[in-house]
């Protein structure tokens, strides 16, 4: 096999990067937008040693699982929507089975997976947007979201997961850019001021604008604020994000509000929540929701408990189960977010509940710390751990299983991270419950998680 062959191909199976599987004599060939069932004549883009990639020439019969119903305009192009091609039942498929195989490739075949729980809505769920500029040359700026393994701006008008008005505020953004010959940030040459334009909403379509600067202030920024403000009433805060390190992180540690208060208002599980830009927060609010209430609901907290919510952001999850138990801790490594859950705290009126800055990946400083200064009793702790897509570090599964902690909810938006953690915990006596997944990004192929880990 060789790279411009063209082979004929039945797509057997899809993986989660929304590829189509096929095989030529027992070699694995990868089938860009490929779906199950497809037979096509592709043309070889890649070969190594052990797969290769193809692309579609010509497809000859269109599998059953194809749709047009779910198209974007800008799909090829952002690559993001890897199954809008696709029937969202067999999406939902394809979800929990990668879950099944993350749990299979690490030998956890015995711990069953429940269907993905979804609450239906497959567009404009997402409240949060950080879109890229790039200059294209004669004062134009391109603005939208990078391609698919590269930092090359594809310039796009609107995304479908998207609010409608993120869109119009970006698009209005980038005309106000070159109007006012504000340079785009050029990524290889490390110059130009303007890097990103970062947007939230809230539930209410409320909007925070926070603009990332390669520099200390925009010229002009009164006239910028009440160019957004004249346009979009919608948004509630403006603020200004420092970064001036030559690489591709989008946040720096600097903020500066230049407009209305230095944080976003939300409600969720019946919690007032206040959101710095800063601080994370679930992108997709109403299937948040339902996460949360799952995990109460496997979580079984006792009045008597004491709540260790772990990687807590701004605290839901801890608030949230706060009335049912004797006390939340939250612990997060980000000062903001730590700031945004004790305010959450009190506008809520919850007294049994503290938060504290620390990093949870540090797991034995961190919980000798909390054991000393908050006298935890951690045979009546239920630890909840909600970290990046990275999982948690093995000191702080180790130091946990050194407790006497007996229940762990673990959620998760990475399957193979999950399950590479769960064989730690295992491996200290823990036993695993049922995973359930939840469809947190629909269209994308990404599935979030939960399950509860026990210890008698």
């Amino acid at each position: 096999m060789n790279k411009n062959d063209i082979i004929r191909l039945e797509v057997e199976d899809m993986n989660n990067l929304g590829n189509g599987i096929a095989h030529v004599g027992g070699f694995t060939v990868f089938v860009v937008g490929g779906v199950t069932g497809d037979i096509l004549n592709g043309k070889i883009i890649k070969v190594t040693k052990s797969y290769a990639v193809a692309r579609i020439e010509d497809l000859l019969v269109s599998s059953r699982f194809r749709t047009e119903n779910r198209f974007c305009p800008f799909d090829k192009k952002c690559g993001g929507c890897i199954y809008r091609n696709i029937s969202r039942e067999y999406e939902l498929e394809i979800k929990r089975d990668s879950v099944v195989a993350a749990m299979r490739r690490e030998g956890l075949t015995g711990i069953p997976v429940s269907t993905v729980v979804t609450d239906g809505i497959c567009d404009r769920y997402r409240n949060k947007a950080q879109y890229p500029f790039s200059p294209l040359g004669d004062g134009k700026i391109a603005a939208g979201f990078y391609s698919p393994k590269s930092h090359n701006v594809v310039d796009i008008s609107d995304c479908l997961l998207l609010p409608e008005c993120f869109s119009r505020i970006m698009n209005s953004f980038r005309e106000y850019m070159e109007l006012s010959h504000l340079t785009a940030y050029d990524e290889k040459s490390c110059t130009g001021l303007i890097r990103h334009l970062f947007l939230r909403s809230n539930s209410n379509g409320e909007v925070y604008a926070c603009i990332i600067i390669n520099g200390e202030e925009i010229p002009n920024e009164k006239d910028l604020v009440c160019f957004l403000r004249d346009n979009y009433p919608e948004i509630r805060g403006i603020a200004v994000n420092i970064n001036r390190n030559c690489s591709n992180v989008i946040l720096g540690k600097q903020f500066r509000t230049i407009f209305g208060p230095d944080y976003l208002e939300d409600t969720i599980c019946g919690l007032n929540i206040l959101v710095s830009p800063g601080s994370f927060y679930q992108v997709n609010h109403d299937a948040a929701q339902m996460l949360y209430s799952i995990a109460a609901d496997i979580a079984e907290i006792k009045v008597n408990d004491t709540v260790l919510d772990l990687f807590c952001g701004t605290g839901v999850i801890g608030l949230s189960m706060a009335g049912k138990c004797l006390r939340v801790i939250g612990v997060d490594i980000v000062e903001s977010a730590i700031e945004n859950a004790k305010r959450n705290a009190i506008i809520n009126n919850i007294t049994n509940a503290s938060f504290i800055v620390a990093n949870a990946d540090q797991g034995s400083v961190m919980l000798k710390g909390i054991a000393d200064d908050l006298a935890v009793d951690f045979n009546s702790s239920t630890v909840i751990i909600d970290p990046p897509r990275k999982g948690c570090s093995r000191d702080l599964l180790d130091s946990l299983s050194e407790l006497p902690v007996k229940k762990i909810l673990y959620i998760s938006c990475n399957p193979n991270t999950l399950a590479r953690d769960l064989v730690i915990l295992i491996s200290h006596g823990f036993s695993a419950g049922n995973i359930t997944p939840v469809d947190m990004f629909p269209n994308t192929g990404h599935v979030e998680t939960v399950v509860l880990m026990t210890k008698k």
